[in-house]
Formats: structure tokens, C-alpha cells, sequence
């Protein structure tokens, strides 16, 4: 495994993290499989792990934190998310303090820790003042709570505000957590990567196998046990004719390099600019494996140049 730093931060991330979403506490329930997943990853120097009280309406977190809570903590970097409602109570949601700052104590109680690494804004909250997020994440990190904090899909004129508010008397955000993959590049090439690259933020990655579509998985149709056909509106935002196709085309450069499609998208991702974890999420050890695989893979000039023509990159903002 590698480590990188969370953007000029100090903090050591694994190139390759492992994440909750949609599957520890959703469609994988079996925590004997969880722990050997989590296991097989931590052996494999994984030291990121990623959940979000939102994830299973907190059975992700509650899951992971019990694998976790093995391991010495100190080897460990955890996240989680704040945003997402978590009851029909008016203030059970958003970015406003009072919602932090009831949602960090019960995300803690759930993991099992006093403490997160990361704590990510995962939307932006229209209804609250950016200066008032700002605060209470500063607050959190003054109490020990968490140490850094990011946002997660923001704005990038919103994650600019976040660190000009702050400045130098507050905590600024260190991290903006995006999706991105070959078939999602036009935002994170375009907005997010220059300007992390401007304020110093590292970028973590979700979704980077596309909900499996870059693996070759829905070549022939959607299986109905699959995520996608769980997942009605990313079923439909994903699964495009022209999209299979230039998965398919994939293949042949996959081939070419004698890997899998899964492992030569993670590898792609790895090489990106200002890319501090990619985030796994993996339902067996078989798709952990693979997914590992991808640090050995380094893809040269005429690899890249062939990935671009089938996935056009996208226009960076002057």
C-alpha cells in the first residue's frame, strides 16, 4: 500500500480506502463477511475507512465501527458524513449547528470512538450560512472531537467561501469528497481539481467504479441483484447504451495491460492529480482482491492516451 497526505495536510491516507456506501449494513448484512472484508483491507494496509450516518440510516456506521474497534486506533483514519436526514425532526438534517453538533455525539456513539479523522459536510445546505458551518466544524475540532473536516460534493464558489471565511483564525475544510471516474469527469477536471490544487485540499473518491460499470458487470443487461437494479434513479442516470459501449471498448485496453477493467479504472484515478484516497467498496474479498490490484498496475503513456479517446477528459476552467 501507499500513503499520501490529505492535500498539504498531514495527515497519511492509503491510496486506496474502503467506503460503506450501499454496502456494509445495506445490501451486505452478514457481519462475518464485513469483518473478513475489513480484515483482508486492514491487512492490506488500508488505513482509510469512509461511512456516513446516512449510509443504512447509521447500520453502516454501527457495522464498520465494531470491525474497526479491533484494530489499535491510532492505525486508523475514520470519516464520516453529516447532512443527510436521520429522522422527520425538523433539525435532523442540513448543516446548521444544532444539527452537528447533535449529530457528531451520536455518530461517535455508534462507531464507537471519541474521535473522527475527517468529518465531511456531505451536501451543501442551502438554508444554513456557510459562516455558520464554518464555526461549528471549528468548534469540533477545537473540543477533539474531529481533527480535520471537508466537504463533500459542495459548490467549488461555496467550498471557496469555506476557506476564505475561516482564514487563518478558523479551521479550514482540507477536503472535498466528489465522485469521479472515467464516465464522470467533466466537474472534477474542469472545477474541483484546480482548485484543490489552488487551496491545498486533498481529494478523496467515491464511486469510482461508476456502481460497477466500469468493471463489465452490466455488459448484457442489469442483473437483478445487482446495485443498479436496487437503485432505480442511478440505474437510469448510469446505464446508457452509449455508456456500455465505451465500457465494452474498455475491455480491449484492459486486455492489453492483462488486468481487469475494475482494476485499470482505480489505477487511472490513482494517477490524477491532487487525489489523495480512492474509496472502495467491495461486497466479497474476491471484489477486494481485484480492487487492490490496482496498485500494481502503472499505466504508461499510450494506455492513458488510448483510455482518453474512448473517455474524453474533461475542460479544465481557465
Amino acid at each position: 500500500m501507499k500513503y499520501r497526505n490529505l492535500g498539504r495536510a498531514g495527515l497519511k491516507l492509503s491510496a486506496l480506502g474502503l467506503g460503506g456506501w450501499t454496502t456494509f449494513g445495506e445490501s451486505l448484512r452478514d457481519h462475518s463477511a464485513i469483518r473478513r472484508i475489513i480484515g483482508a483491507a486492514y491487512d492490506a494496509g488500508v488505513n482509510f475507512f469512509d461511512m456516513a450516518d446516512a449510509y443504512a440510516r447509521g447500520e453502516s456506521e454501527r457495522v464498520m465501527g465494531q470491525v474497526l474497534g479491533q484494530f489499535p486506533r491510532h492505525t486508523l483514519v475514520l470519516s464520516s458524513k453529516v447532512f443527510r436526514p436521520m429522522s422527520d425532526d425538523v433539525n435532523d438534517r442540513g448543516l446548521s449547528r444544532k444539527h452537528i453538533m447533535d449529530a457528531i455525539d451520536k455518530s461517535l456513539k455508534r462507531i464507537g470512538t471519541d474521535h473522527l479523522d475527517i468529518y465531511f459536510c456531505h451536501r451543501d445546505d442551502p438554508e444554513t450560512p456557510v459562516e455558520e458551518t464554518v464555526r461549528a466544524m471549528d468548534d469540533l475540532i477545537r473540543a477533539g472531537k474531529v481533527l480535520y473536516w471537508g466537504t463533500s460534493e459542495w459548490p467549488v464558489e461555496k467550498i471557496r467561501e469555506a476557506a476564505s471565511l475561516a482564514g487563518a483564525a478558523f479551521h479550514r475544510p482540507q477536503t472535498e469528497q466528489l465522485q469521479y471516474n472515467l464516465l464522470a469527469r467533466e466537474r472534477a477536471e474542469r472545477e474541483v481539481t484546480p482548485l484543490a490544487a489552488e487551496l491545498g485540499l486533498g481529494l478523496t473518491i467515491f464511486s469510482p467504479l461508476a456502481l460497477g460499470l466500469l468493471t463489465g458487470k452490466y455488459d448484457e443487461g442489469v442483473p437483478q441483484d445487482s446495485r443498479l437494479a436496487r437503485m432505480s434513479a442511478h440505474r437510469e442516470h448510469w446505464y446508457r447504451p452509449e455508456r456500455i459501449e465505451q465500457v465494452r471498448r474498455f475491455k480491449r485496453i484492459a486486455d492489453g495491460l492483462g488486468a481487469q477493467r475494475g482494476e485499470v479504472a482505480l489505477a487511472w484515478l490513482l494517477a490524477r492529480p491532487q487525489v489523495s484516497s480512492v474509496i472502495m467498496g467491495a461486497t466479497s474479498l474476491a471484489q477486494l482482491e481485484a480492487n487492490l490490484r490496482a496498485m500494481q498496475l502503472d499505466l504508461g503513456g499510450e494506455a492513458l492516451a488510448a483510455i482518453d479517446a474512448i473517455f474524453p477528459p474533461g475542460h479544465v476552467k481557465q
